[in-house]
């Protein structure tokens, strides 16, 4: 599978364009992929912040991560124009009957295929071998449209999650 995604965001964004990442519990179904397409089109086509258009762009990646990004250098993005992408992320998990808002469910790429598991067991996939130092790890905390490119998808021991395996890291290196 080609995890690049540089191809697949707007090129006239600033990198300095705000973004939201919602990892899936599940993968999609290419059905609902289409649909939930459909719902991000119709959001983006119609997305203001008081009264005015937003420059926005949303998402489907790798079948899992529903990704908005508006660039602020047109129109800044308000509360309520935020809450409006909430609002779409809330029904499509109602719709597709799947979790968006789980922060403690961590995406990895393994064996060339995007797979999750609960920060909890970490330290155990760590330790047995599921993932490693350099296993690809899904950073669904980055805000700007350059971290998602360059620092959404990197090694475990390039992110946060170093931090709380850092013993472990440090016995392997």
């Amino acid at each position: 599978m080609n995890f690049s995604i540089q191809s697949h965001l707007p090129q006239h964004f600033a990198d300095s364009s705000r973004v939201w990442v919602y990892q899936s519990s599940r993968l999609f179904s290419i059905d609902e992929a289409f649909q939930i397409e459909k719902i991000l089109s119709d959001f983006v086509a119609n997305w203001a912040s008081h009264g005015a258009k937003v420059k926005g762009y949303a998402n489907l990646f790798f079948g899992r991560f529903v990704v908005f990004m508006a660039d602020e250098t047109a129109t800044g993005v308000s509360g309520c124009s935020t809450d409006g992408s909430v609002k779409v992320v809330k029904h499509i998990s109602s719709t597709f009957n799947v979790d968006l808002f789980d922060r403690l469910m961590l995406a990895f790429i393994v064996k060339e295929k995007v797979e999750q598991l609960p920060l909890s067991q970490l330290a155990y996939a760590f330790q047995n071998n599921f993932i490693t130092a350099d296993t690809l790890y899904f950073n669904n905390v980055v805000l700007t449209k350059k971290q998602l490119e360059s620092q959404w998808i990197i090694p475990v021991k390039e992110s946060w999650l170093a931090g709380k395996l850092d013993a472990q890291i440090n016995t392997v290196s």
